[in-house]
């Protein structure tokens, strides 16, 4: 899951907040885990930070998403990393955003995102949903 999702979640004025928030408490009650990147925590604290304005809020979020049950970590290791680097030329994709699509294709999972370039770039690779895709 992108951190598009997360932020929208954490930020009530965000136009997706409530997809969002619904389907991370459905996913996850129903037993599902999320797989995630370790860079999500690096980019949640900064839209958070940057959004809110309140590093303090930004960094309980990031403690809370660290010990969050369903939730796990993938360190990036060389082949993520190289698969990442691929997608980013390849699609034209932000590296951060390859990252996140390299995960998906490395797990062979969907990606869960609001991002407009990782809906669009990344078919030709991964099945890219937005939360309200996924609860379908």
């Amino acid at each position: 899951m992108d951190a598009s999702v997360w932020v929208s979640r954490f930020v009530p004025a965000d136009v997706h907040h409530r997809a969002s928030e619904a389907w991370l408490r459905d996913h996850l009650r129903r037993g599902n885990r999320i797989v995630a990147p370790t860079l999500l925590l690096v980019e949640v604290a900064g839209a958070i930070g940057r959004r809110t304005g309140d590093p303090r809020h930004a960094e309980q979020l990031v403690r809370l998403l660290r010990e969050l049950p369903g939730l796990q970590w993938i360190s990036l290791s060389g082949e993520i990393r190289d698969r990442a680097a691929a997608h980013a030329f390849n699609l034209r994709l932000r590296g951060a955003d390859a990252v996140y699509v390299a995960l998906a294709d490395w797990l062979e999972i969907p990606l869960v995102t609001w991002d407009d370039e990782q809906l669009t770039r990344s078919r030709s690779r991964i099945a890219p949903v937005t939360p309200e895709g996924a609860a379908r």
